[in-house]
């Protein structure tokens, strides 16, 4: 059992704050990025305009984890373990799924599996605003109309690329379990050998909509840069959040001391390698702090400093300065697919 634990700093998860999950089928929703499911409006919403990345969706493990799930003895075993009736509930839907409201049955139901909505956010305040081109023909707004929709789009909860901390942020609430028993009694993988840069450009990558389905883009130098940076932060900060909140030594505090352990000796690599000032005294502190389970408790500001690092990095960087760290990205041969 891992009893001390490397530590960094900060700030709280914003929009898409890592819900503590309960064993109350009632409370919704227990794990993942916490969308309102009510505020769902699903798939085919998207598909309307999107019909490439809707292709590429259907080729992925997104797209099949709802359906393969409940075949699978693992899960079976795991739903077994924690009590629970069926693979389909929301201790599992809310990662593996994505979950609506059936308003003719008026019940939660789940619509598909990771789709468009798990990851860019509830559709309802934004789906049809971030599509109407300031009330004219697309390619007939001004600049500043375009840029006015967006941050409309946004403010009603719609995640888009730009927003590289809070992406970040929501795909780690399900690559990385914060649900302690669910690792420590149900048997589940305290989380998956995520890593943002190679997880977003294998399978999943649909940078086809402006192309109009005739190219996939891979990420720039500096967008791999800084995906690579901020995939990495956001998993400490939520890291020391479940640390924090542990309430006994498991399999689920040292997966997770572990997997810590390992992600800080990657970011201070990075920050000697890239040389950037702010990274290098972030690194820094991140190895000189370092405290037993018996402390705890501490872990939960240092997860808010590290959030408020992140915040900061992601939207200040200049990613052109980092090219240092190229050496230290994954190589493309070993993008998820």
């Amino acid at each position: 059992m891992i009893q001390q634990f490397v530590l960094i700093g900060l700030v709280s998860i914003s929009l898409l704050a890592v819900n503590r999950p309960s064993l109350d089928e009632s409370a919704d929703p227990v794990t993942g990025p916490g969308f309102n499911h009510k505020a769902i409006v699903g798939v085919e919403k998207c598909v309307d305009c999107h019909k490439h990345s809707a292709e590429v969706w259907k080729n992925t493990v997104h797209y099949k984890t709802i359906t393969e799930m409940p075949r699978s003895p693992k899960a079976k075993e795991i739903i077994d373990k924690m009590g629970l009736r069926r693979v389909k509930e929301s201790l599992c839907t809310s990662c593996h799924g994505t979950e609506m409201w059936d308003t003719e049955h008026n019940e939660k139901t789940v619509e598909a599996g990771v789709s468009c909505e798990s990851c860019h956010g509830a559709g309802m305040g934004w789906v049809n605003l971030h599509g109407e081109f300031s009330g004219k023909e697309e390619g007939e707004e001004s600049e500043e109309e375009i840029a006015k929709r967006w941050r409309a789009s946004e403010a009603a909860g719609m995640l888009r690329p730009s927003m590289i901390a809070d992406i970040a942020r929501n795909c780690v609430s399900c690559h990385v379990i914060d649900h302690e028993e669910l690792v420590a009694t149900g048997g589940h993988t305290a989380a998956s050998e995520f890593e943002l840069l190679s997880w977003s450009q294998g399978e999943v990558r649909h940078n086809n909509f402006y192309t109009n389905g005739k190219e996939n883009k891979i990420a720039s130098a500096e967008r791999k840069r800084v995906l690579y940076l901020v995939g990495m932060l956001a998993e400490v900060e939520v890291l020391l959040d479940a640390l924090g909140n542990a309430k006994a030594k498991s399999v689920y505090v040292a997966s997770h001391a572990t997997r810590f352990s390992k992600l800080r000796k990657k970011i201070i690599s990075a920050a000697v390698a890239s040389k950037e000032k702010s990274l290098l005294e972030f690194g820094k502190y991140l190895g000189t702090l370092k405290l037993s389970f018996k402390a705890r408790e501490v872990l939960i500001p240092a997860s808010k400093k590290v959030g408020e690092f992140l915040n900061t990095f992601s939207t200040s960087i200049d990613a052109s300065t980092l090219s240092g760290i190229d050496a230290l990205l994954p190589d493309p041969s070993e993008y998820k697919n």
